[in-house]
């Protein structure tokens, strides 16, 4: 089915379905689009210092006085899903550098004799996830949704899966 824009409000008996062949997006590393990415399960493959840029938040863009243009461009709402299935060794996940994070995350140590959990909370100026597979998780099963919530806030969470066999599992936000 092709893209489409409605105006006024829609009904769904039976809700819309996100499934299907094109559902999962094979990505590692560039820019990512409203369009090709928000609403897929972005499936991340190993890339030792992969850079993915999620796109600027515009909540009222193409010179449309309010949201309601049907080309008003704006991109809130828009979510991005993230899974690893592929571990992580030095990926970030990162703003324009304006839009900033808020949320969190939990990490979990999947290593057998520590078993800790952390819960971390982005920085005001946090703009970049570091996922390295080890204290700020990205091991395979890690996932992060990140969901265009306003001017320049993108709500983050997640769960993160770390090998970590200290007892320091670490804060994966930090500042560009």
């Amino acid at each position: 089915m092709a893209q489409t824009t409605f105006t006024g409000p829609v009904k769904s008996i039976n809700g819309f379905i996100g499934a299907g062949v094109g559902m999962p997006v094979a990505f590692t590393s560039g820019s990512l689009t409203v369009a090709s990415h928000a609403g897929k399960l972005i499936k991340i493959g190993s890339d030792t210092d992969g850079k993915i840029t999620l796109p600027t938040i515009n909540d009222n863009a193409a010179g449309a006085t309010d949201d309601t243009g049907l080309n008003s461009g704006s991109n809130i709402g828009a979510t991005f899903t993230f899974f690893v299935e592929t571990a992580c060794t030095d990926l970030d996940i990162k703003t324009d550098g304006t839009d900033k994070f808020i949320g969190n995350v939990q990490s979990i140590s999947t290593n057998a004799t520590t078993g800790i959990t952390s819960s971390f909370v982005p920085g005001a100026t946090n703009d970049v996830i570091t996922l390295d597979g080890d204290t700020k998780g990205g091991k395979v099963g890690s996932y992060i949704t990140v969901t265009a919530l306003d001017d320049n806030k993108y709500h983050v969470q997640g769960v993160l899966l770390g090998t970590s066999t200290s007892d320091a599992l670490v804060t994966p936000f930090a500042d560009a």
